[in-house]
């Protein structure tokens, strides 16, 4: 079992950027790509997670088993692994994609680590692409199967609240997540170029409309509406 971090873990210049998405919206991706344009360390929650499954520690089991399921592992192990990871880093500037993926997660970051992050980006995809980019992918991940895909994607629709919060915040960007990787990174660029060591302004030419989305309950006839949003600074 971890051990708590929190006591050696300094929340001091730390910065956080949270990159969320349904399964296959390619948050990873983009994150990766962010990573290396803007100098972000860059966690995926879910590869941390595949990676302490194969440990062999007292935990993996339980991951793996959790995890094959399309279910949630408990809030405060995976940010035990982020803390973990962030510490053994040494670095200031992080990127953390497939987190927080509900309100219990929300709240357990702020409360345990204590950072909030800068801004929020949320990759917007229909479960129609979502689900055939996870089947085309060949990846041999025992959870892209149609059965379990199909019980991420509801797992998945416990970060709507999370989305609204970080709306009502003024801390939200909504990105088509349906274009090509290049131009989906083409908006993201043009967000995370505003951010400076100090402030964070966030300008996007083309973001989602977030009222048209939930309006229709994310749902997939949800239309994909592109408009000007200017007002998240």
């Amino acid at each position: 079992m971890m051990t708590d971090l929190n006591e050696d873990f300094s929340n001091e210049n730390i910065t956080v950027i949270f990159v969320l998405g349904g399964p296959g919206s390619g948050k990873s991706t983009q994150s990766t790509k962010i990573a290396q344009q803007f100098g972000f360390t860059h966690f995926s929650t879910g590869d941390l997670l595949r990676e302490e499954s194969k440990s062999g520690s007292e935990d993996s089991v339980m991951i793996q088993k959790t995890m094959e399921k399309g279910e949630h592992v408990p809030s405060t192990f995976v940010i035990k692994l982020l803390q973990r990871a962030m510490k053994e880093s040494g670095k200031n500037f992080f990127l953390i994609d497939g987190f927080p993926r509900n309100l219990e997660n929300l709240d357990a970051f702020s409360t345990l680590v204590g950072i909030e992050p800068k801004f929020v980006l949320y990759l917007y995809c229909s479960e129609e692409v979502m689900m055939q980019r996870l089947l085309k992918r060949n990846q041999g991940r025992n959870d892209d199967n149609i059965a379990t895909i199909t019980k991420r994607f509801e797992a998945s629709k416990s970060v709507y609240p999370v989305i609204q919060f970080y709306h009502s915040i003024k801390k939200l960007h909504m990105i088509d997540a349906e274009k090509s990787v290049d131009e989906v990174f083409e908006d993201i660029n043009t967000i995370c170029h505003h951010w400076t060591n100090d402030s964070v302004k966030l300008i996007a030419p083309v973001a989602m409309n977030f009222n048209t989305i939930f309006h229709h309950g994310m749902n997939d006839s949800a239309k994909v509406v592109t408009t000007p949003h200017h007002d998240l600074g």
